[in-house]
């Protein structure tokens, strides 16, 4: 058995333990059960957001809003067989994933490249960025960078961010007629954007990828330019920075009303602000 069918079966693996922890972690004992309690689960990218979002409607209204941040596939899969009442995804559904439920864009976000604070480069191309990614570009020195190894950390591959990333930088690869990712596996993975970040904040020949809307300025970490245009909300929804993506709620059709209420929350003018206001793109914003 050669590494290739190795890497395909592990990634086959990893998504049946991922389906199988869903099951387990988001069992209704995880959650209060309370008819004036919404649950949501899944991408830590959007939880970032949502729990601000979730914090101000229990104020206005009473209404409990429980938000679980553990990757954008165990949030439709908790959606999807109403472990939860609603799910957040920082990718794409599937056609698959699709049946059945219903899904809203609450907002947009970038992907932002990330690399400690004191190491000087600042633009890569996305040339560049797929290639250290292969590990094909190994060391800072190849990029203007000093003459240090490149530590390469991507996310788990339940993130709905790494499944976004890998599209639009077209990491992905058949073998078998099988679709894998083409992320080397000496890749670090780090489980959600706050890891992510720390690792990077604490090694400065790190480089990695996160929601662009929680790259905080207080860490040491800074959001590289990409292909010479810089990584900012301005030029996400300008559509001048390409590495960008929706964040997306999704419910069962039948699902409870209270859900429904607070995703007509989220829409609102005052949920759009609290979007804008963390650092997000709202969707008025942008359709402006």
């Amino acid at each position: 058995m050669n590494i290739f069918t190795v890497m395909i079966h592990m990634e086959f693996i990893m998504k049946k333990v991922i389906g199988l922890l869903v099951a387990i972690v988001l069992s209704p004992i995880a959650f209060a059960s309370s008819e004036t309690t919404v649950t949501i689960a899944g991408s830590t990218s959007v939880s970032n957001v949502m729990e601000v979002l979730g914090e101000t409607y229990q104020k206005k209204t009473g209404i409990d809003v429980e938000v679980q941040g553990m990757g954008s596939s165990a949030g439709i899969v908790a959606a999807r067989n109403g472990t939860t009442m609603l799910g957040m995804s920082s990718r794409e559904l599937t056609i698959d994933e699709l049946t059945d439920v219903d899904t809203m864009v609450i907002a947009h976000d970038g992907i932002a490249i990330v690399i400690n604070k004191s190491n000087p480069v600042e633009n890569l191309t996305k040339e560049e960025i797929k290639k250290i990614y292969r590990q094909e570009i190994t060391n800072w020195k190849e990029v203007g960078g000093e003459d240090k190894p490149i530590i390469a950390v991507t996310r788990d591959v339940s993130s709905g961010t790494r499944e976004e990333f890998e599209k639009i930088l077209g990491l992905k690869r058949n073998v078998n007629n099988i679709e894998v990712s083409d992320i080397s596996p000496r890749t670090l993975v780090g489980n959600g954007n706050g890891m992510v970040k720390t690792m990077v904040a604490n090694n400065i020949y790190a480089l990695a990828y996160i929601s662009l809307g929680s790259v905080d300025h207080e860490l040491l970490v800074k959001a590289l330019s990409v292909d010479g245009i810089k990584a900012t909300n301005e030029n996400v929804f300008s559509g001048e920075y390409k590495l960008a993506r929706s964040f997306i709620v999704l419910y069962k059709k039948n699902v409870a009303q209270p859900a429904l209420d607070f995703v007509n929350y989220i829409m609102s003018d005052e949920g759009q602000k609290i979007i804008d206001d963390q650092g997000y793109i709202s969707i008025e914003q942008s359709h402006n």
